[in-house]
């Protein structure tokens, strides 16, 4: 007899599971390596992101990296490269059931990433669950039925348009949450690199404000611990504290400082 197969909770359900001042923390995937994933996954952060916008990893490689997560408590998210129907559908059916979609700058940019995750009359998601890891190859229950509660969509500010349309986008029906990414962010308003600056702040924090204001979710990427700090306090819900690969460099780097002689 088949046995019934049920997937996790979605990242936004994760996150509005949360009590009040409580937070995910997570980290990044960029290397592509499922060792590493698995490694974070077991590491005791909340949540990993995938990067498929500005690493080496394709729809194969994420799939195996997927698999590498699967079983470990922490959840995992795919920031897919763009805000592409196409796209976004490939990595639905592998078995992605949580996107970050980057670069979204406008509520038709936010509508259009909305429409790509859902099936019709929705959405325009092309249906082959049958045939994908999406729906564990027809082992999830009704999963047609059920796709608008198993996936779940981040769309990420990352410029100034984007943060003066933040009320706007946050207020897009199927918008689940926002993550701010200050490092573009700097680079649109002319400081490029200097994501700790006080205006790019001031910005997280007005982007912030809309999106709280229209009821959604929200995060933030911050590498500097005092930055992730003022972030938490200032509400966010998640957050991405460091990769894989800066700790993977930051480690060697240190050794060799000890070791290398001159």
């Amino acid at each position: 007899m088949p046995f019934r197969v049920d997937l996790p909770p979605t990242f936004t359900q994760r996150v509005r599971g949360l009590g009040e001042g409580e937070h995910l923390a997570g980290m990044w995937v960029c290397s592509g390596s499922p060792v590493a994933a698995e490694i974070a996954a077991a590491s005791g952060m909340q949540w990993v992101l995938i990067d498929a916008e500005h690493s080496p990893i394709g729809l194969e490689t994420t799939t195996s990296l997927l698999r590498a997560m699967n079983g470990y408590p922490a959840t995992p998210v795919v920031r897919v490269p763009v805000n592409d129907q196409v796209l976004i559908k490939q990595f639905l059916d592998l078995g992605a059931q949580n996107l970050l979609v980057p670069m979204v700058d406008t509520p038709t940019d936010a509508e259009a990433a909305v429409r790509s995750v859902h099936y019709p009359p929705r959405g325009v998601r092309g249906v082959g669950s049958a045939l994908a890891r999406a729906s564990r190859w027809n082992g999830v229950p009704d999963y047609l039925g059920r796709a608008a509660d198993l996936v779940s969509l981040t769309i990420q500010i990352e410029s100034a348009t984007a943060v003066d349309n933040a009320a706007e986008i946050a207020a897009v029906d199927g918008v689940d949450a926002v993550f701010v990414g200050p490092s573009d962010l700097a680079a649109s308003m002319g400081l490029l690199g200097q994501q700790t600056h006080p205006d790019v702040t001031d910005a997280v924090l007005r982007t912030f404000d809309a999106v709280k204001a229209a009821g959604k979710l929200f995060g933030v990427n911050a590498f500097d611990p005092q930055q992730a700090q003022k972030y938490l306090d200032a509400g966010a819900s998640f957050v991405l504290v460091g990769a894989d690969v800066g700790l993977m460099m930051n480690g060697a780097r240190a050794w060799a400082d000890r070791w290398v002689q001159d």
